[in-house]
């Protein structure tokens, strides 16, 4: 009798460790497991160079979501970023999105710049404004190939 009250106090203890493990994993992973606490909108870019699925969205310096996925839209060929932005965050219609990079090789981030209309974004609509990224890779090439010929 005094041995199955131990193992049933150490399967308790076993579980309780197990459920603390995932608890802590999701928290610390920052993963948004059946919650509903944002809204998703999109953006059009001519090159998402660098931005990956998970990267932040930020507004004057603070994150307000995060990015979703990226995908290319093949008839257009142009990158659709799908955004996760907080619900307590409004966007207006004339927001722009940037793509900035944190430090000088940093990763990739989206800025949102708010503008000043009263309309506001809802669900599954679109970013009309967007700015690329500055690619470096490319300013180099072209300074260096053009100064070849001379």
């Amino acid at each position: 009798m005094k041995k199955s009250s131990i193992e049933t106090s150490v399967g308790i203890f076993v579980l309780i460790g197990i459920l603390c493990v995932g608890y802590l994993t999701i928290k610390l992973g920052k993963m948004e497991l059946l919650s509903d606490n944002y809204y998703s909108v999109y953006a059009d870019f001519n090159s998402a160079t660098g931005l990956k699925g998970g990267a932040n969205v930020e507004m004057a310096g603070v994150k307000i979501g995060q990015i979703d996925n990226i995908v290319l839209l093949p008839n257009i060929k142009i990158a659709r970023v799908k955004l996760n932005i907080d619900k307590e965050i409004t966007l207006s219609v004339d927001v722009i999105a940037s793509v900035k990079t944190a430090g000088l090789l940093g990763d990739r981030y989206l800025s949102l710049t708010p503008g000043g209309s009263d309309e506001y974004l809802e669900a599954g609509d679109s970013i009309e404004e967007t700015e690329s990224a500055l690619d470096i890779e490319d300013l180099i090439s072209k300074y260096v190939f053009s100064s070849e010929g001379e």
